[in-house]
């Protein structure tokens, strides 16, 4: 076992859209109200620029680096700041990752490459490389069934035994399972899973997740920060309660492919967001109807 690069976040983690103008620009200065907004309002414990939930597969490599640079200056130190810098080309990986740790991140958030289906000797080797080539703190991100791709425990264990800058992972699978295989061959002392998968925040929690990288934070994260706390002090009972509170809100962010009904929620919410970049469309009107049903249930919106 290396001796592993200092890591110890838990708590709500936002992973931050991207608000777009009119023309889809990027609206920076929308990008830097909402980080004031998350942690001022929030009280979020960290923010992941430029992930999936930043539709970071439209944006430009110029502007991948502006957002997550737009995201740290306006931060300036009152959370950790996990720049989302992952690739299915291990050389752009690396170079996107070195440019995050240069411009001042805490952080990097990896999804596993996609598309080109990698064997589990090729993910390794992949972390692996993103991992010394900036020395910052790694945390994977499994998400098959956008990436076509598991990272499998046994690779996610290996990691954290042998490469020094792999202290945690995003764990959207959505088993619970495999979950739990990660809990036995890690140390939660020095490896922290994160759940991604929202509706399964509570069970994770319980199995001893460090908190959640949640899309859903955007419109209920006080109730997901107030859920992990609930969990950690032992209050079950009121976690259960947060989580069926929230579910159905939870549910709906999700009735279309995030972040179309995210972005939807925050301009109900008045909120920066913008329009989505092609090829997402907006929220259809029967997405509408069942998020704006949720929200106002959950006293979100009148």
């Amino acid at each position: 076992m290396v001796a592993k690069v200092e890591w110890d976040l838990r708590g709500l983690i936002i992973p931050l859209i991207t608000p777009f103008k009119d023309d889809l620009s990027i609206d920076f200065a929308g990008l830097a109200e909402l980080v004031d907004y998350y942690i001022e309002e929030i009280k979020v414990d960290g923010l992941v620029p430029c992930g999936t939930t930043g539709e970071s597969a439209t944006l430009s490599h110029q502007e991948h680096v502006d957002a997550i640079r737009t995201v740290v200056k306006k931060t300036a130190g009152r959370v950790p700041v996990i720049a989302s810098t992952g690739s299915n080309s291990t050389r752009e990986a690396i170079e996107l990752t070195t440019l995050a740790a240069e411009i001042g991140a805490d952080a990097t958030l990896q999804v596993c490459p996609y598309y080109n289906t990698p064997t589990q000797e090729g993910l390794f080797k992949h972390f692996a490389a993103v991992a010394r080539a900036s020395r910052l703190p790694v945390i994977l991100y499994n998400i098959p069934g956008r990436t076509s791709r598991n990272i499998e425990p046994g690779t996610i264990a290996r990691l954290w035994q042998e490469i020094p800058e792999v202290v945690g992972v995003k764990d959207a699978s959505g088993d619970l399972h495999q979950a739990m295989d990660i809990y036995r061959s890690t140390d939660p002392a020095t490896f922290q899973l994160y759940s991604g998968e929202d509706a399964m925040t509570l069970a994770l929690l319980c199995h001893g997740a460090a908190g959640a990288i949640a899309a859903v934070g955007h419109v209920v994260g006080r109730e997901v920060k107030s859920m992990c706390e609930a969990v950690w002090e032992g209050r079950i009972f009121d976690a259960r309660r947060i989580h069926y509170q929230v579910l159905d809100v939870v549910d709906a962010l999700f009735v279309e492919t995030n972040p179309i009904p995210v972005k939807q929620a925050l301009r109900w919410l008045g909120l920066p967001a913008g329009p989505l970049r092609p090829p997402l469309e907006p929220l259809t009107e029967a997405g509408q109807q069942v998020l704006r049903t949720a929200m106002a249930a959950a006293g979100l919106l009148e």
